[in-house]
């Protein structure tokens, strides 16, 4: 099951954000929490923010309704900071003109999962051992050819430097 929090009309740009929840994604909750501590971005502070209300939510469902959920498995799923409206601006340039900028937004929103104490990863790539072997073998086989060519052309030059 998953557990989200929405953070919506946030002033940052999405990019910035982006780049501190590239770096929690995929951790257990603790990880994430003491990684955004010592992440040196204004943002990291608002993330940690919604990173602690997603674990309230856990807790609140896990007590309102039922549902079954060690906090201790818990790992963020997704975190993903879209755009967001955009607040356009104006300043003033010389000579009387106006250059425009924009002061962008993001709607930031954290997912949160449990990890299945049997298997350590919960994604499961459909295909996977099939096309493995393929690209494998293909790989191989290219890199014999280039080896052989290789030596040819050495080969080769080793002769004529000889007959010179």
């Amino acid at each position: 099951m998953e557990f989200r929090a929405e953070a919506r009309f946030m002033r940052v740009s999405p990019q910035k954000a982006r780049l501190v929840l590239d770096l929690i994604k995929g951790r257990r909750v603790e990880e994430a929490m003491n990684t955004l501590t010592f992440t040196n971005k204004e943002v990291a502070g608002t993330i940690q923010k919604l990173l602690r209300s997603a674990v309230e939510n856990v807790n609140y469902l896990s007590q309102e309704k039922g549902f079954d959920v060690d906090v201790d498995n818990l790992f963020v799923k997704r975190a993903v900071a879209n755009d967001g409206p955009r607040m356009k601006r104006i300043r003033p340039a010389p000579m009387g003109r106006a250059f425009r900028y924009q002061r962008r937004m993001a709607h930031i929103e954290i997912a949160l999962a449990e990890r299945n104490a049997g298997r350590e990863d919960t994604a499961v790539v459909v295909g996977e051992e099939g096309a493995a072997p393929k690209k494998t073998a293909g790989r191989k086989t290219a890199g014999k050819g280039k080896a052989q060519a290789k030596s040819k052309k050495s080969a080769r030059k080793k002769t004529a430097g000889a007959k010179a």
